[in-house]
């Protein structure tokens, strides 16, 4: 969803009258494609500038993110030249993607002079470019480029100011034989939709879409399988979606889709059919709509790149064990033919006053061998009998001692393995930011990246210092975890724990002993519990299956049938010492197969509480 020439326009013309005559406070560049102007005029405004490669845009907006402790360049630019000025214009060209602001401040003589801020919106060429309108010079642009990069113009301190290419499109037609004509300029075998991006200003494919959707015809329609009927109805639609001056009153709206979570997947002026399958939700202004959907993408692509990021992190920690897992099995697989080095000792042994010095090999009996079959031991012609037995002692005492090593280091590994899944599985499951932040300090607590976390000797008292003199330090009060809360269809409360550390802290601390307890059998997913009144010592049956069935949907067997799910309650979980997050262990627990059915689980989904 880009924003186009015509919902421009009609962006301009909502927010021309609320930010014309205000006064430039303070301009903030947070991000290198992101410029703020704090305005003041009856109140304070936030105005938001973007050249963002995938979503260049203006609106105002509340978000106050953090600046730089330096300023960037351009930054200062506009801090020099607008500061304490008037915003005193706003507009725009031909439905053209190219917006101007237009400023009155004083410069270091005392005079009053203009400035233009063109916001050139055109994909990842977007750009932002201050300039002298009296003498068409460029003061500096976000984005500097000479011709090495643009054979039409340079973006440069000094140079002149050139306007993006034309495309030669026409702007609104009133005429619909001449808008007929302008069709026919293109090839018969040409999608209208295609006609309509390329030969109208203002127009996106989106809008392109929407205007034969709403003249009646299918989007893959071709031009030549028009009939004049059809011609029609499409420039009566074209009339009403691409005209700003022709739509007074628009119904700006935001549409969500539904899963997993509701999250803005477009936005329009007016109400759109080809989204009609979403969730549509009216807002009072463009301007909402815009800052909604933008600020929703920005925020999900910030949530992407950090889970991204820590993904990687796992993933490749995953890998490494794999490969030592590998190997372990293959130490363990060449130790146990080690194993068998003790019976040929043994039958040396029995034999040696059959066997000639300098022999390279001993044929002898094998007396644990029922049908006592000749077995062929090789020798080392340069020791004795009685060595060659020892050597081959000390080959199998060091192939149980491997096996041993590698048992625990297989064990210690797997249980890793299982972590790491699991790691993996809460990444896929985070929905917020503070989720992948909890997340990340859990990884660093266990190593996996550089990070500071309290030891456990951190409050003890330093070399060189008597106890009575030392303080310590005092804990900074954790926030408490804020796992998922459920309704069940009986009013029971359900929780389900977002991450391995919540997981930890619903088992092993919000849970009474006598609550009941539900997670998955041998699957990585979220430890799930129920509440349970005194003397309670099981919810019914509905509950039960319905937390289940929450513990399922939570967990890598998502989408599976007949999951085996075992509960038991809090008492009879344990942690082993140095066992990683999220990890219990318990011996009496029952087991309950379940396949969710999908209407339950959506009920259950949409009952989701805030935990105070």
């Amino acid at each position: 969803m880009a924003l186009d020439g015509v919902t421009l326009a009609y962006l301009v013309k909502e927010l021309a009258p609320l930010l014309i005559g205000a006064r430039i406070d303070k301009i903030f560049q947070p991000e290198k494609d992101e410029i703020h102007f704090q305005l003041r005029q009856q109140g304070s405004r936030r105005l938001l500038l973007s050249t963002s490669a995938t979503s260049p845009r203006f609106h105002l907006t509340q978000e106050n993110k953090k600046n730089p402790t330096t300023p960037p360049m351009f930054c200062m630019i506009l801090r020099k030249h607008l500061e304490g000025g008037k915003l005193v214009g706003i507009h725009q060209s031909d439905l053209e993607r190219v917006v101007t602001f237009e400023f009155q401040n004083y410069n270091d003589r005392g005079d009053l002079v203009s400035l233009h801020l063109h916001l050139e919106i055109m994909g990842k060429h977007s750009n932002l470019i201050l300039v002298d309108p009296l003498t068409n010079t460029i003061l500096d642009g976000l984005k500097r480029y000479s011709h090495a990069l643009s054979h039409h113009r340079e973006v440069l301190p000094g140079r002149a100011y050139l306007a993006p290419p034309s495309q030669g499109k026409q702007p609104p037609l009133e005429d619909e034989e001449l808008w007929r004509q302008t069709l026919y300029e293109e090839s018969l075998d040409h999608p209208i939709t295609s006609i309509l991006l390329a030969r109208f200003a203002g127009i996106s494919p989106e809008l392109a879409r929407e205007i034969v959707i709403q003249a009646g015809l299918k989007t893959e329609i071709l031009l030549h399988q028009c009939g004049d009927i059809d011609l029609s109805r499409l420039f009566q639609a074209y009339r009403r979606l691409s005209n700003p001056e022709g739509v007074p009153d628009i119904q700006p709206c935001l549409y969500y889709n539904q899963a997993p979570r509701p999250q803005p997947a477009a936005f329009s002026f007016v109400p759109f059919q080809q989204y009609q399958e979403l969730t549509i939700n009216y807002v009072s202004t463009l301007n909402d709509a815009v800052q909604g959907f933008y600020q929703s993408k920005s925020n999900n692509n910030s949530l992407e790149s950090k889970r991204g990021s820590l993904r990687k992190i796992v993933q490749e920690q995953y890998t490494h064990s794999s490969k030592k897992l590998k190997i372990y099995k293959e130490t363990e697989s060449s130790a146990q033919e080690g194993l068998a080095y003790q019976r040929w000792g043994e039958l040396l042994t029995a034999n040696l006053y059959r066997i000639s010095p300098g022999a390279t090999e001993a044929v002898v009996e094998d007396y644990y061998d029922a049908s006592a079959s000749a077995v062929v031991i090789p020798l080392n012609p340069h020791i004795s009998a009685i060595d060659n037995a020892q050597r081959y002692y000390k080959l199998y005492n060091k192939a149980k001692a491997t096996l041993l090593k590698t048992k625990e280091l297989k064990e210690t590994t797997l249980e890793e393995l299982n972590y790491l899944d699991s790691l993996r599985y809460n990444l896929d499951q985070a929905a917020s930011l503070t989720e992948l932040d909890e997340l990340h300090v859990e990884l660093a607590g266990q190593g996996y990246v550089a990070g500071k976390h309290l030891k456990k000797d951190s409050l003890k008292p330093k070399k060189g210092r008597s106890k009575s003199n030392s303080k310590p330090k005092r804990k900074s009060p954790k926030e408490v975890p804020q796992p998922r809360v459920y309704r069940s269809s009986q009013g029971r409360v359900i929780l389900v724990g977002k991450n391995n550390a919540q997981n930890d802290w619903l088992s092993l601390r919000k849970g009474k002993p006598t609550d009941l307890w539900l997670h998955t059998k041998v699957i990585p997913g979220s430890h799930v519990l129920i509440p349970l009144e005194e003397g309670e010592e099981f919810p019914d049956d509905t509950t039960l299956e319905e937390a289940a069935a929450l513990a399922i949907y939570y967990s890598q067997a998502r989408g599976s049938s007949q999951v085996a799910v075992d509960y038991t309650h809090v008492k009879q979980l344990k942690k082993p010492n140095s066992a990683k997050p999220g990890m219990v262990i318990y011996e009496q627990n029952w087991t309950l197969y379940l396949t969710p059915k999908q209407e339950i689980l959506e009920r259950l989904l949409a009952s989701e509480e805030v935990i105070d």
